[in-house]
């Protein structure tokens, strides 16, 4: 495996693993879990937004970068993240593998090369958000093996 970092023609590709990686997510889950009113009001531009959010994750200049992991020589996931060195404080904005190449440590290897990056900068902390749904237990699986502590929070919608 390879990590590298973006190249600005990786970003179709990884506009279109990010909406397939979460397709199940926003098809499946949400609308099941919230009802469509305000699945429809939250997330209903959700593959639009990935165009957005892709396109805006690596500004070097702004303290954000993405890094490409690369199997053969295809894009097998990527991680995006952002420092701020003020406060010393990283986050981890999107993590996204391949189908094909879940649970064979490109995750893992993305998100140590990315701490490895936010150390060099002068990170004490990293910040990783995901789901408690039950999509969402393999990425919470992941962190908590990389170290990381769930801080518990609650969120609540309700259609009115």
């Amino acid at each position: 495996m390879l990590i590298r970092s973006f190249d600005e023609s990786d970003r179709a590709r990884l506009t279109e693993l990010t909406i397939e990686a979460f397709r199940p997510v926003f098809e499946d889950v949400y609308p099941a879990l919230l009802g469509e009113v305000i699945f429809a009001n939250q997330w209903r531009n959700w593959r639009e937004d990935y165009h957005t959010e892709v396109a805006g994750l690596h500004d070097p200049q702004a303290h954000k970068f993405v890094a490409v992991a690369e199997v053969d020589g295809a894009i097998a996931g990527y991680t995006g993240w952002r420092v701020d060195p003020d406060t010393k404080y990283a986050c981890i904005e999107i993590l996204a593998v391949d189908a094909g190449h879940r649970r064979s440590h490109v995750g893992a290897a993305l998100c140590e090369h990315a701490f490895a990056q936010m150390r060099a900068l002068g990170a004490e902390m990293v910040e990783i958000r995901t789901g408690a749904d039950d999509f969402h237990t393999p990425a919470r699986a992941l962190y908590e093996s990389l170290g990381c502590i769930q801080y518990p929070t609650a969120a609540y919608y309700r259609e009115l």
